[in-house]
């Protein structure tokens, strides 16, 4: 097979045209078009042709055969991580490792001093077998995301860079900067910088979802706390900035608590 390198290369397969960047390998996909019950009715000779019941015998054998020729040549697309939704992407889900339900903080219930809101007569008092979370079912795009990203942490080689590129899945707009530093102390940090993500991403970051760090090592998580870089000394640039810039880095339970 040889791979398109021009800039802008078109290759057809079966009447299919795909356009690819410099140096991305192009696989074409075959094109296979549903069949019908007719083609195999146009395959009656002519002398059972003209006969009404013969023909109705044909079309009541051959239907079920078509619809399951449809049926397989379907599944590899809706089985597929781009296209599978419901209960489609919860199989794919199970391949991958990663159920659709995910674990949540429940804020605002529980009796509270500091909080006007969760005082006396307004708090529900935390029994000794209540958890304070609850279950949450991602919707199909924020759980084809997860699986993306779940799918990178499996086939992770133990290395900063391909680390951050797994995690960058989840933050693909480039709005929200993400960063990891090794602390040579069987510790590493994670930093969260630019805009801040929503509560449930942080879940999913800091609970352990996408498992990107070797066993016996603690990660710490440090999310921007007004948006921007985090603060830091002898350092300027997104990631990292100093005084009047940078901000401090606070834990995922200063937003999801």
């Amino acid at each position: 097979m040889t791979w398109p390198t021009a800039d802008v290369t078109e290759v057809t397969c079966d009447a299919i045209w795909v356009t690819c960047d410099a140096g991305t390998p192009v696989v074409p996909q075959p094109v296979v078009a549903p069949a019908t019950v007719d083609q195999y009715l146009e395959l009656i000779t002519s002398y059972h042709r003209g006969r009404p019941k013969f023909v109705a015998m044909m079309q009541a054998l051959v239907a079920p055969v078509v619809a399951n020729y449809n049926l397989t040549q379907n599944m590899p697309i809706a089985y597929d991580i781009d296209g599978a939704v419901g209960a489609q992407l919860d199989v794919v889900g199970e391949w991958v490792g990663r159920s659709r339900f995910v674990t949540v903080p429940i804020p605002g219930v529980y009796f509270s001093f500091d909080d006007p809101l969760l005082g006396f007569n307004l708090g529900v008092w935390k029994g000794p077998y209540d958890t304070g979370t609850g279950l949450t079912r991602l919707d199909d795009e924020t759980y084809r995301t997860l699986l993306r990203a779940k799918i990178a942490a499996n086939n992770w080689d133990g290395t900063l860079p391909s680390a951050k590129a797994a995690l960058d899945i989840i933050f693909p707009d480039g709005e929200t900067k993400l960063l990891i530093i090794d602390n040579q102390d069987m510790t590493m940090t994670f930093g969260v910088a630019g805009t801040i993500p929503s509560i449930l991403f942080l879940v999913l970051l800091s609970q352990g979802y996408i498992p990107l760090k070797p066993e016996g090592v603690r990660a710490n998580y440090r999310i921007t706390s007004a948006g921007g870089p985090l603060f830091g000394f002898n350092v300027q640039n997104d990631f990292i900035s100093g005084f009047n810039t940078g901000s401090w880095g606070v834990s995922p339970e200063y937003y999801i608590s």
